[in-house]
């Protein structure tokens, strides 16, 4: 077997950003798999071979799994069942079949049927990206230090579970195990609704007719700059992503909704000590975050030239 955990071949369903960080980063690692790949668009598949970071590519899914130890489904998550339907016939029987979306409740029951007893089933989700997407968008580094979530439906995943992970940690990322529908939760919590949050003060700005276009772009400062990046992200993935968690996600922004009307009464009521409190207790979760080492304590998060 290969040195890439066991896995000779892998599939990469999908050639966006994480499947071309992953291939990249599995070159980086020394890992002799052959990495096959398809995307549906003929372009996208195209791309990935003239980058080469695939040794080559397949005009069907389920044309790129076959013999594949390590399937890795890289679609948007709201296609994910579709495909699994069709590569589900073609799997190798032992092969791992695992997919990198930021939803787990929802894959699960869209994927889980399709598939063989043959087939092991683990789900994962690495916590890293960029607001870039495609094949050129990747690079090697990108799972360095993140936490990639180890998910199997069953709670476990057996030795499938542990080979996943060690080959995520031989990519540079950091590995937890969690339940799908606890994953749900956090990942509410953590980036979908922030993401929503996002999407949605980029959107009041371009509704706000006293403020002109040129007034947003030229005059934006750090935090309104950080809402217009987020919401850059993919607009296909986080439709998907927003209607597979709908309930985790309606749960936080019902959370969200309360503490906001609570400091908007602050506001009203010049309430000054609810704010400062408040603004307090949020700053700790920034240290927390730097000290977890899931940031990097730069001026202006480290832009160059302070911009």
């Amino acid at each position: 077997m290969s040195g890439a955990h066991g896995y000779e071949r892998v599939a990469l369903i999908g050639l966006g950003l994480i499947a071309s960080s992953m291939a990249r980063a599995m070159r980086r690692a020394g890992m002799g798999a052959e990495i096959v790949g398809h995307a549906r668009s003929e372009a996208t598949r195209e791309a990935a071979m003239r980058i080469g970071f695939v040794d080559r590519v397949t005009g069907t899914a389920a044309d790129a799994v076959e013999g594949a130890d390590l399937v890795v489904l890289a679609t948007p998550v709201g296609a994910m069942g579709a495909v699994a339907a069709e590569i589900g016939p073609r799997l190798k029987p032992g092969a791992t079949l695992t997919d990198v979306g930021s939803v787990k409740r929802a894959v699960i029951d869209a994927v889980g049927p399709h598939l063989p007893e043959s087939v092991h089933f683990v789900p994962a989700h690495p916590l890293a990206g960029t607001e870039h997407s495609g094949p050129g968008a990747g690079f090697a580094s990108l799972f360095d230090g993140r936490w990639c979530l180890i998910v199997p439906p069953d709670g476990d995943g057996g030795q499938a579970a542990a080979d996943l992970a060690a080959f995520w940690r031989r990519l540079g990322a950091k590995t937890d195990v969690m339940d799908p529908d606890h994953h749900d939760l956090v990942l509410a919590v953590t980036s979908h609704a922030p993401h929503l949050i996002a999407y949605t003060m980029v959107g009041v700005a371009d509704d706000l007719s006293r403020v002109t276009d040129g007034e947003v772009i030229e005059y934006s400062a750090a935090g309104f700059r950080d809402f217009t990046r987020i919401a850059a992200s993919d607009p296909t993935m986080w439709r998907d992503v927003f209607l597979t968690n709908r309930d985790a996600t309606l749960e936080i922004l019902g959370r969200f909704t309360e503490e906001l009307f609570a400091l908007q009464r602050a506001i009203r009521t010049g309430d000054g000590d609810l704010l400062h409190d408040y603004f307090s207790r949020t700053r700790a979760i920034r240290r927390g975050i730097l000290e977890a080492g899931q940031d990097i304590d730069a001026p202006d998060f480290g832009r160059a030239g302070g911009r």
